[in-house]
């Protein structure tokens, strides 16, 4: 998975980086080592005029009790209408959690089941394994970044890949108090990895290998197919074993007994075929495709946009996307940019070469080029009314000759 480059911000990452901060992980032996080494990665990502990171902001960002106020607690909605909690990590621990983050992925690779927040893979690599299957089942582990404590992440510092043991231990104690947190659950102070942190998706991939593992070979064992993005675990098959008692059963133990996750029964359902099968949001039934809804969408629009000008079909745009998704998105989204956005998505899922995604693309080009064609002329001519009010009419008739001709 490393032997192509990725872009991480507007920097490209190539197997040099990548060698380079292996290397350097696995001769750590100070925390001025982790201080060098989380610097040069820094410089990976945002070049060498960033500033290096400092050893006094390591080890107070690192300890809860000096820095008091590490993360801002907010809200969002769900698509449901509920509430989720976000806890953003502050501008200076952000920055040293997404080099460390960068650091993680280099030295680690997650188990090729694991789809969620890997490097190269996207929720198209995980619907894939589940194309064409009779039965897709789709589950959710309840509170999942909650449930990996401080402890469970030093652990997994200590053992292979990282091998932080022995006289490196407090190297691992101090990478695990960095990415957690104290928060207030369920009446209990507990100090777990946050959501919103840069580096919790990752550390739950590293910490999930051993269930990865397991679940595959049940997978096989049923002779069925597993994947999990995040906390979204999908399996499909052929023919029915959801109701195998020997199934559940393992399941149940390998996720709850031996791994200390939770099943949220609220989020577990049975997909069969001749009804809409879904695996990260994406229908996989014949073929891996996005929702009709998502394509009636677009083309409903361009169409306005087509009909009706740019600015009157913003206008529409905007009171239907805050009326179907206010709750949960920007309100002052514009219609090019969710337009652009959505077909890239579009481009992602079906392919670049897909019939539907070059006709969609085409229409929304010749928009925007006459688009940014009007928005010239707009700025020229009013270049040419500013010349008239400051310099004279003379000279806002020589520049509305040259807009003119140009």
């Amino acid at each position: 998975m490393f032997s192509k480059y990725f872009k991480t911000l507007d920097m490209k990452i190539e197997q040099a980086h990548i060698d380079q901060i292996r290397k350097q992980f696995a001769e750590l032996q100070s925390k001025e080592d982790l201080v060098k080494l989380l610097s040069d990665a820094k410089n990976m990502l945002y070049g060498e005029e960033c500033k290096p990171v400092q050893l006094k902001s390591l080890t107070y960002y690192a300890n809860p009790k000096l820095c008091k106020k590490r993360y801002q607690t907010f809200t969002i909605k769900k698509k449901s209408g509920a509430d989720r909690t976000i806890h953003a990590p502050v501008k200076g621990l952000k920055s040293i959690l997404r080099s460390l983050n960068f650091v993680l992925q280099c030295v680690y690779e997650p188990h090729e089941a694991a789809t969620g927040f890997v490097l190269e893979k996207s929720i198209v690599d995980n619907a894939k394994k589940h194309v064409g299957h009779h039965y897709v089942l789709n589950m959710d582990l309840k509170d999942f970044f909650h449930t990996f404590d401080r402890n469970r992440v030093k652990m997994g510092f200590i053992y292979e890949p990282f091998n932080l043991n022995g006289d490196k231990e407090p190297l691992a104690f101090l990478l695990a108090s960095l990415c957690t947190h104290p928060f207030e659950i369920d009446g209990e102070e507990k100090t777990v990895l946050p959501q919103g942190s840069p580096t919790s998706p990752t550390l739950t991939n590293i910490l999930c290998k051993k269930l990865d593992r397991r679940l595959t070979g049940l997978a096989n064992r049923f002779g069925a197919a597993y994947t999990r993005y995040a906390d979204d675990i999908t399996f499909s098959s052929s023919h029915n074993i959801y109701t195998d008692e020997a199934f559940n059963k393992e399941l149940k133990r390998l996720i709850e007994d031996d791994q200390k996750l939770v099943i949220n029964p609220k989020k577990t359902r049975l997909q069969k075929a001749g009804y809409r099968q879904e695996a990260t949001g994406l229908i996989v039934n014949d073929k891996i495709n996005v929702r009709r809804r998502y394509i009636k969408q677009i083309r409903m629009w361009l169409y306005y946009w087509e009909k009706y000008g740019y600015e009157k079909a913003d206008q529409i745009f905007k009171r239907d996307y805050i009326a179907d998704k206010g709750h949960v998105k920007n309100i002052n989204a514009h219609l090019v940019n969710v337009l652009d956005g959505k077909l890239e998505f579009l481009k992602m899922v079906k392919g670049a070469e897909d019939g539907t995604y070059k006709g969609l693309k085409e229409r929304f080009d010749v928009l925007t080029g006459m688009k940014r064609k009007r928005d010239n002329e707009k700025i020229d001519l009013e270049s040419v009314v500013n010349a008239i009010l400051n310099k004279g009419l003379d000279d806002g008739i020589n520049l509305y000759d040259r807009f003119k001709n140009s």
